[in-house]
């Protein structure tokens, strides 16, 4: 029981992932359950619900389909849909019932576009792992299905990037605040943003690019999926605060130069004895963020992974946190905490507390609190 979380959130699921990461390409999203799951992500994990049309249904699966294996009620209604509304692609996602019943989404994927005539993908989602599983799997279908032509890298420096959802990164500006900083500060022109602000046509060209800027772990898989095609490198951080944005801007350009990915927001060593400052959260913006503060502040930081991530984006001394037990362990051995108000309840009285809103842990709750910490001074004392 020491997993169950009685106190703090969860993160945004893997079926929240997928309709955010897919949310502005013109597709078709499906997600295959009963009706609570739409609910769920619209009122809660996505800020542009209300403001940016977008085609994600859910299929209404009953009882009795579920029990019975109706899976042609599913794919007539996907086929019904598609013929009247002719989105670019369709995605088709399940939740935990789809997961438990065995639906073979690849096959049911194949089915549909076969009597549709439209790319059609089949995701593995079953609402049990968090938004960057789905959010992974969702951008890499994509992007292996569209983005295949080798096209001539752009004359003037240019760059992808790849990872951005509301999700990690809010409604706040923060994302056009990258887009800006790429180019006025890094020096490369955006081919596109992966997946805000860009149309699935941009996304089409991004082999053009001469390198890509990773800005969530959500994003590796289509930065290596774009390197193994196209010989792309790829850079994984988040450009926040002032001299951290300095280093990475510089990362970003030698990567262009030598063909080589590397890793700044892992570019940290937070085992030395003592304490430190706990940034709890998805690694590559968690791991720029602890950059940026000791960098910019002085402070020694590290970051406690509770999120699917892979090893080489841990600096030496992060720790991965699987529980509200282990996390609450964590933040009373340190300096300070900055993390989403959440985490708060967990967090000793007697520790530093800076909040941190992250749309994927807390949702609409602490939005209008959200910070954009782009290429700017950090707004913390320590």
């Amino acid at each position: 029981m020491k997993q169950t979380a009685t106190i703090i959130s969860i993160h945004a699921a893997d079926t929240s992932g997928v309709c955010s990461m897919l949310y502005e390409l013109g597709g078709m999203v499906v997600v295959h359950d009963a009706s609570g799951c739409n609910s769920t992500y619209s009122t809660h994990d996505e800020p542009r619900w209300y403001r940016q049309d977008s085609m994600i249904y859910i299929s209404a699966l009953t009882e009795t389909d579920a029990i019975l294996g109706n899976d042609e009620k599913l794919i007539g209604d996907v086929v019904s849909a598609a013929k009247d509304l002719s989105p670019h692609f369709i995605a088709l996602c399940g939740a935990p019932v789809p997961l438990l019943a065995g639906t073979d989404f690849p096959a049911i994927a194949a089915e549909i576009e076969s009597r549709t005539g439209i790319p059609t993908f089949g995701l593995h989602t079953s609402g049990m792992r968090s938004y960057l599983a789905g959010a992974s799997e969702a951008l890499e279908a994509v992007v292996s299905r569209f983005c295949t032509d080798a096209l001539p890298r752009t004359d003037a420096p240019s760059a992808n990037i790849i990872g951005a959802t509301p999700l990690d990164f809010s409604v706040n500006g923060t994302v056009e605040s990258m887009i800006d900083w790429l180019n006025r500060k890094a020096g490369f022109e955006l081919v596109s943003c992966m997946a805000m602000g860009s149309t699935l046509d941009d996304i089409r060209r991004a082999s053009a690019a001469h390198v890509n800027l990773v800005v969530s772990s959500c994003g590796i898989a289509t930065a290596e999926l774009l390197r193994e095609r196209f010989g792309t490198p790829w850079v994984a951080g988040v450009p926040v605060g002032e001299k951290f944005s300095a280093v990475l801007a510089s990362a970003l350009k030698t990567s262009a130069e030598t063909g080589e990915c590397a890793l700044p927001c892992a570019d940290r060593d937070a085992s030395a004895s003592g304490k430190k400052l706990a940034i709890p959260g998805e690694m590559v913006f968690s791991g720029s963020l602890a950059r940026a503060v000791e960098l910019d502040l002085g402070t020694p930081c590290r970051v406690l992974c509770p999120l699917e991530a892979e090893d080489r984006l841990l600096a030496p001394g992060d720790i991965r946190i699987f529980d509200e037990v282990a996390a609450a362990e964590a933040f009373a051995a340190s300096s300070g905490v900055i993390a989403d108000p959440m985490y708060a309840p967990v967090c000793p009285p007697d520790v530093p507390f800076f909040r941190l809103p992250h749309e994927a842990f807390s949702g609409r709750c602490y939005r209008k609190e959200s910070l954009n910490l782009i290429d700017r001074p950090l707004p913390w004392r320590f």
